[in-house]
């Protein structure tokens, strides 16, 4: 039997973060997360990560497609925030930022990590960018650092 399994050191490997200036408030938390795990877990310099702002979570997909076709980066992290209102915008603005990114990943088999939060209030929307339910950014980026990896490997 053959497992393949990623580490999350990739120090030489270059990401892309597509960040959403919607709902900054909470979006900033996750970037800062998403950067710090880069750098102290993956051993990631400055140099080799991209941030890239767009003005919400539905305009991430056609940005991380530009980054992808770019060939220049090894795995994006799409980070933002959703926060549900009183009307059906939540939906499609969720649906479409996740099926976009999907498609950018398979399209070219490149990691993209889903650091979107979709909450229902500001409330869960806080306790995930750094409080009680840990940081979305930060997640993404391990996930990022090890598909990188898994990828290598295969």
């Amino acid at each position: 039997m053959h497992i393949i399994e990623g580490g999350i050191n990739a120090p030489g490997k270059k990401f892309a973060i597509v960040v959403s200036r919607f709902n900054h408030f909470v979006v900033e938390s996750l970037l800062q997360g998403a950067v710090q795990t880069l750098k102290q877990y993956g051993q990631v310099a400055d140099d080799d990560i991209t941030v890239v702002r767009v003005p919400g979570a539905y305009e991430i997909p056609v940005a991380a497609k530009r980054l992808a076709e770019s060939g220049k980066y090894d795995a994006i992290i799409a980070v933002g925030a959703v926060i549900r209102g009183g009307t059906p915008h939540f939906d499609f603005v969720a649906g479409e930022s996740n099926s976009g990114l999907g498609r950018v990943s398979m399209e070219f088999g490149l990691p993209v990590a889903f650091g979107i939060i979709t909450t229902d209030t500001l409330e869960q929307a806080i306790e995930r960018s750094g409080s009680k339910a840990g940081n979305k950014g930060s997640e993404a980026a391990l996930s990022a650092l090890e598909m990188v990896n898994v990828l290598d490997k295969i």
